[in-house]
């Protein structure tokens, strides 16, 4: 999936593999996190299919910087990819695999975990108030604005999903507590 994201980012315009880190801590990491290793993984594996190309850009005083663009295979995979009849919607959530455990625990102890999943949650919805200003500032970077309407869709699911589990946290603080 992180090499869809890569691919996703480089089908918009050339980056080296710092931007790719930068762009991805501003969008895609809201939903998909990566550290700087596996990205760079990811491109080393992507330019041996030919999905990537590597520009060597020589500079002054620094090293080299590698500046990556997509290629034909690499479009044609990500449109693949995104016409996938397989939705990714297979449900593989550690929270709830520890709620199913917490039988094991006091219910004070339980409230406390439920408190901190509303306290979690609250503090990402309040991470996504910037999020408008980086999808207008990639959107005039990319000089296609159209997308950026695919990329309110994301913010707003991780809105609404942050307002569910709250809101379920919620209930089972009141149902540990007997109301």
């Amino acid at each position: 999936m992180l090499k869809h994201g890569i691919l996703g980012l480089l089908n918009y315009y050339e980056m080296t593999g710092y931007e790719i880190m930068e762009v991805f801590r501003d969008s895609l990491n809201y939903f998909w996190d990566a550290k700087t290793s596996q990205i760079y993984r990811e491109l080393h594996g992507m330019e041996k299919r030919g999905w990537i190309s590597k520009t060597i850009v020589p500079q002054d005083g620094k090293p080299d910087k590698n500046v990556y663009a997509i290629t034909t295979e690499g479009q044609a995979e990500l449109l693949r990819w995104l016409g996938e009849e397989d939705l990714g919607l297979r449900i593989k959530t550690p929270i709830l695999m520890k709620v199913f455990f917490l039988g094991e625990r006091s219910v004070e102890d339980n409230i406390h975990y439920f408190e901190s999943v509303i306290k979690s949650c609250e503090l990402f919805l309040k991470s996504l108030e910037s999020v408008p200003q980086y999808i207008d500032m990639y959107s005039h970077i990319i000089e296609q604005k159209s997308k950026a309407l695919y990329w309110q869709m994301t913010v707003e699911y991780g809105r609404q999903s942050m307002q569910m589990q709250i809101k379920w946290a919620q209930d089972c603080i009141r149902r540990l507590e007997g109301k």
